[in-house]
């Protein structure tokens, strides 16, 4: 059963008639978020655990939102889920923002903050990647086990120097 706090949110977020704005800071056990109105207004800040089930629980009850979020090891598939869920997932490039990159007050819930605010004036400005496709990547997965020698085992050195 849900907690009597988090249908009140999803009601409030799901009354808003204007697009949400969210910035979303990964990290590796949890991960926080802000969520903007139309007029920049922050309605929502909160920490989430940075699972599968946790994010489709939380962002599968929103209306559509353009979300921001920063590259980093968890990007990948947050991103992909959030586009499943319906949402615009912006991944920004975590060095060009450097709002967040050089700013001395290290805070989850500031980044966020910081992301969301960026994303609601202007996507461009997160200097945003695309993710390549869970196939594309495993397939680079697979490419890179592979020995860089023959299967003979000799080296490329080797083989030059006789």
């Amino acid at each position: 059963m849900k907690k009597l706090t988090t249908m009140i949110v999803q009601w409030t977020l799901n009354k808003q008639d204007g697009c949400l704005t969210i910035g979303l800071d990964l990290g590796d056990r949890s991960s926080f978020y802000c969520v903007l109105d139309e007029a920049g207004e922050v309605l929502l800040e909160r920490k989430v655990s940075t699972t599968p089930k946790a994010i489709k629980e939380i962002f599968g009850a929103m209306p559509r939102s353009r979300i921001a979020l920063e590259t980093g090891t968890h990007s990948p598939w947050v991103s992909r889920l959030l586009k499943e869920l319906g949402h615009e997932p912006i991944v920004a490039h975590a060095r060009s923002v450097r709002l967040i990159g050089e700013s001395r007050r290290k805070d989850d819930r500031l980044d966020a903050r910081t992301l969301a605010r960026l994303v609601r004036i202007d996507p461009e400005l997160l200097c945003p990647v695309k993710h390549r496709s869970a196939e594309a990547q495993a397939d680079l997965t697979v490419i890179g086990r592979e020995p860089p020698w023959p299967a003979h085992g000799r080296c490329w050195s080797t083989r030059r120097a006789a």
